[in-house]
C-alpha cells in the first residue's frame, strides 16, 4: 500500500500583547533622538497597524508549546502518539541543545526531535522533511512547531541616520507560536514540494550569532532592496515547479504566501501569478511573524471556514538567504 502524508491541522498561539504602530514609532524616537523618523512611516512603507508582542518571560519554546497544546486539544491527539517533533523557528531558546528538546519536554513527549532552520521558510522545509519521512515509513505522525519573539530584535537605538532603512524592518516584526500535525494516510495530502536558493544573497538580511561574533550582540539588519534583488530568477523557478506538479494558480482553493509587509506580499502574488485579493492578509494586524506567517494563514482559514477538507492549497515562501519554495497539498 502506498503511504501518503496529510496535514491534519494547524494552530497558532497569538500573544495577548499588542503594540500599535504609533507606540512603536514613539519608542524608536525616544531611543534614537538623533535619527529623524516621520510620523506614520511604518504604516506608509509596510502597511503595519499593530503587532503582537509576547510576555517578557516567555521563550520561543513556550509559544510553540502553547500552539501544540491547542492542536492536541482540537484534534484529540494523544501526545504519546507523536513519532517526531521538529522545531523550525528562526529564534531559539538557546544554541545548545536544540530548542525542539525544550518544546518536547514542555509537552511531555518522548519521541525523537531536532531543529530545522531556513529563515522564514523553516516551516515549509519542515513540511517537506515530514512528508519524506512519512512516505518512507520512518515515522507516521510528525509534529511541526515554530515560534518567534522577533520584537525583541527591534532596533530602538540608532546613532547614525544612515542605518535607519536597514533598521526599520525590525520595527515591523511580531511574536507568535505555531504547530502543524502531519500524519500518514491512504489519501494523497502533500502532493509535492520544490525549493530553490540563491545563496549569494545571504548578506541582504542578517542576524549575527553573538557567540560567533565574540559575544557581541548582533542586530537584525535588512536591506530591503538588496533582499528583493536576491530573489533574482527564483519566481520563475517556482512557477516552473508548479507546472511540474501539474497545478496552476487558478486551481488553488487557498493560497498562502509569506508576508513580511503589505507591499512585498503584493510582489510575491505577482511572482506566483495570484490575485492579491485572494490572500488572507495577516501582516497589518500581526506584523511580520516570520516562520509563523503561513501557519497563521492556515489557522485563520480553518477558523473562518475558508479552508475545508479536500481543498487544494498552495503555500509559497520567499525567505532571506535567499530561498524560495512551494508546497502543494490537498487538505
Amino acid at each position: 500500500m502506498t503511504v501518503h502524508s496529510t496535514i491534519v491541522h494547524a494552530t497558532v498561539h497569538i500573544p495577548e500583547g499588542r503594540q500599535s504602530v504609533a507606540a512603536v514609532e514613539d519608542r524608536f524616537r525616544a531611543g534614537s533622538p538623533a535619527v529623524p523618523l516621520s510620523r506614520g512611516v511604518l504604516q506608509r512603507m509596510y502597511g503595519l497597524a499593530e503587532r503582537t508582542v509576547a510576555d517578557d518571560l516567555e521563550q520561543p519554546s513556550d509559544l510553540a508549546a502553547h500552539a501544540a497544546r491547542r492542536l492536541f486539544e482540537d484534534t484529540g491527539t494523544d501526545p504519546g502518539d507523536v513519532d517526531l517533533l521538529l522545531y523550525a523557528g528562526i529564534l531559539a531558546d538557546m544554541e545548545e541543545p536544540a530548542t525542539a528538546h525544550v518544546v518536547a519536554d514542555k509537552l511531555g513527549l518522548g519521541c525523537p526531535v531536532f531543529d530545522l532552520k531556513n529563515a522564514c521558510n523553516g516551516v515549509l522545509n519542515a513540511l517537506e522533511v515530514a512528508d519524506a519521512f512519512i512516505r518512507s515509513g520512518q515515522y507516521r505522525r510528525v509534529l511541526v512547531t515554530t515560534a518567534e519573539v522577533s520584537t525583541r530584535e527591534s532596533r530602538w537605538q540608532l546613532d547614525d541616520p544612515a542605518d535607519l532603512l536597514t533598521a526599520l524592518p525590525s520595527l515591523s516584526t511580531g511574536d507568535m507560536g505555531s504547530a502543524l500535525l502531519v500524519e500518514a494516510g491512504e489519501r494523497p495530502g502533500i502532493l509535492g514540494s520544490r525549493f530553490f536558493a540563491n545563496s549569494w544573497g545571504w548578506r541582504a538580511a542578517t542576524l549575527p550569532n553573538p557567540y560567533a561574533q565574540h559575544r557581541t550582540l548582533g542586530h537584525l539588519r535588512i536591506d530591503s532592496a538588496q533582499l528583493v534583488g536576491s530573489f533574482e530568477g527564483l519566481p520563475g523557478k517556482v512557477r516552473g515547479a508548479m507546472r511540474e506538479l501539474g497545478v496552476e494558480a487558478g486551481d488553488l482553493d487557498l493560497v498562502c504566501v509569506h508576508q513580511p509587509s503589505v507591499p512585498f506580499t503584493k510582489v510575491v502574488c505577482d511572482w506566483v501569478g495570484v490575485d492579491p485579493d485572494r490572500i488572507l492578509a495577516t501582516f497589518p494586524t500581526h506584523g511580520n511573524v516570520a516562520t509563523n506567517t503561513i501557519p497563521l494563514q492556515l489557522a485563520v482559514a480553518l477558523d473562518s471556514g475558508r479552508l475545508q477538507r479536500g481543498d487544494l492549497v498552495g503555500m509559497f515562501g520567499f525567505a532571506s538567504g535567499a530561498s524560495a519554495g512551494v508546497v502543494v497539498c490537498r487538505w
